[in-house]
């Protein structure tokens, strides 16, 4: 009978091993707890050591891994301006959230922080710039509702977007660089929104600086279109904002547009007609050649402008043609008993595809006859103007030294009221401007770098798990557990 204790040499038994403890191999059975946390108990030395070179691996590895990996420099923009919900800048031409990373806006930003502004360097950069949108998890839901529900949600354009920079960390840039560039790539672009959609253009307001080197008769084809174009504007703001009040200058947009009236109706009528009624030209001839070569420029637009109007009016025609067809096909369909009747048939679509052409054409014609009327009325005028200069030029008067010191008199103060109309308009505009684009685009999170740190934490955090991990394994297998005999 052999027995389970051994021989006396201290040879280990065929079925059992001991640890120092007294804890067998064999006797773990059945999932004993105990037995499992006195392994691990056991190990922990090794196990605790083994998590401590992982994590050393980890965070080496993370900063050898450092200067081919990105970093993300990232900032949010929101958008207020009263189109934007249409997906509409406030001249009407469609939004882009990519127009935050135009090339124009790059250059200028990286003029800015006095950086390599080459096209390969900008195109890097802007390569590395991603615009998303920032959609609210109530809208989420909601547009899910609507789809469970069976229903096709509306387009949605998000009012918020984050602006992200990412660049290889071993990039010439520093973090703070490029928090700095990030800013500025968003400042340059509200800039552009400005310049291009807030404030007035230079050349408005100008019109003195153009007639610094002109002729006499000049000054009414100059200063008449002038006015022109100042009233359409402020009609055009008086639409948008009939009840604004300028806190600068106490004025309305209408209260402007009477002045202008008034401008029109006393300073320039009075030096416009002393100009006029005197025939006054430095060089009547010269002003007789500049005025033939007006009068053929205008005599081609009428040509076309008539073309023009030819075609529309031609198309306009067949369009009313075809649309009183499709009425008719549609009565026809509709006297017909049909069990199952489409809720829109073909005969509907095409006659709502022909009103709408029809409607597109009526307002293209209407423009055509108006540019034609246009071009008329002012080659009218300047035939007119073109007789009184060559009534004066074959009368031999050439002597208009008499009424040249009235005449530039009136000029100066005819330019003073100019200017002060001019400011008015200006000082106004900038006061709702300010009303009405403060929330054009805001900037909702300020430029962040992610911190260097949280990779090397993470890589160290993974390393040292897995170290732990692989420790826990092997003092469950008993491996590496001390020099417990067998």
């Amino acid at each position: 009978m052999t027995s389970s204790a051994g021989d006396s040499s201290g040879a280990p038994r065929s079925a059992e091993a001991a640890y120092p403890g007294g804890i067998e191999f064999d006797s773990y059975e059945n999932g004993d707890a105990r037995k499992v946390f006195a392994r691990i108990r056991l190990g922990l030395p090794a196990t605790l050591g083994l998590a401590a070179v992982g994590l050393a691996i980890g965070v080496l590895a993370c900063l050898l891994a450092s200067p081919f990996t990105s970093v993300s420099t990232s900032m949010r923009v929101g958008f207020g301006f009263k189109s934007f919900a249409r997906g509409e800048y406030p001249d009407h031409s469609k939004f882009q959230p990519d127009d935050l990373r135009a090339p124009d806006v790059i250059v200028a930003a990286l003029k800015r922080q006095g950086l390599e502004t080459t096209e390969d360097f900008a195109g890097k950069v802007r390569a590395a710039l991603t615009v998303e949108g920032v959609i609210s998890p109530i809208v989420i839901k909601e547009r899910d509702r609507l789809r469970a529900a069976g229903q096709s949600p509306p387009p949605y354009l998000p009012d918020e977007y984050l602006v992200t920079l990412s660049m290889p960390r071993g990039a010439a840039l520093s973090s703070r660089q490029r928090e700095l560039l990030l800013s500025d790539i968003v400042s340059s672009y509200e800039e552009k929104f400005q310049n291009t959609y807030v404030e007035l253009p230079e050349g408005f307001g100008s019109a003195f600086e153009s007639l610094q080197k002109a002729d006499y008769f000049e000054y009414e084809l100059v200063l008449t279109k002038e006015v022109e174009t100042i009233s359409t504007y402020l009609q055009q703001q008086l639409d948008q904002a009939k009840t604004f009040r300028s806190p600068s200058t106490n004025l309305s947009f209408n209260d402007l547009l009477r002045q202008t009236d008034l401008f029109s109706q006393i300073e320039l009528s009075k030096t416009l007609g002393l100009i006029r009624q005197n025939g006054l030209s430095s060089d009547r001839e010269m002003a007789m050649v500049k005025m033939d070569y007006y009068l053929h420029t205008l005599e081609d637009q009428e040509r076309l402008a008539v073309e023009e109007e030819k075609v529309v009016d031609d198309l306009l025609a067949r369009t009313q043609e075809r649309s009183q067809n499709y009425v008719l096909g549609i009565k026809s369909q509709a006297t017909q008993q049909r069990t199952e009747t489409p809720i829109l048939d073909q005969g509907l679509v095409d006659s709502l595809l022909a009103n709408d052409t029809a409607n597109f054409l009526m307002r293209q014609a209407l423009d055509a006859g108006l540019k034609v009327k246009r071009v008329q009325a002012e080659k009218a005028q300047l035939l007119e103007r073109r007789q009184s200069m060559e009534t004066f030029l074959k009368s031999n008067s050439v002597d208009q030294s008499s009424v040249t010191s009235l005449v530039q008199k009136s000029l100066g103060d005819l330019e003073a009221a100019y200017k002060a109309l001019i400011s008015n308009i200006r000082k106004t505009h900038v006061d709702f401007a300010k009303q009405q684009f403060a929330d054009a685009i805001r900037v909702t999170m300020q430029a962040a770098t992610g911190s260097a740190y949280k990779p090397l934490a993470f890589a160290g955090i993974v390393g040292g798990f897995v170290g732990f991990a692989l420790g826990v394994g092997l003092s469950l297998l008993g491996i590496g557990l001390g020099s417990g005999k067998r």
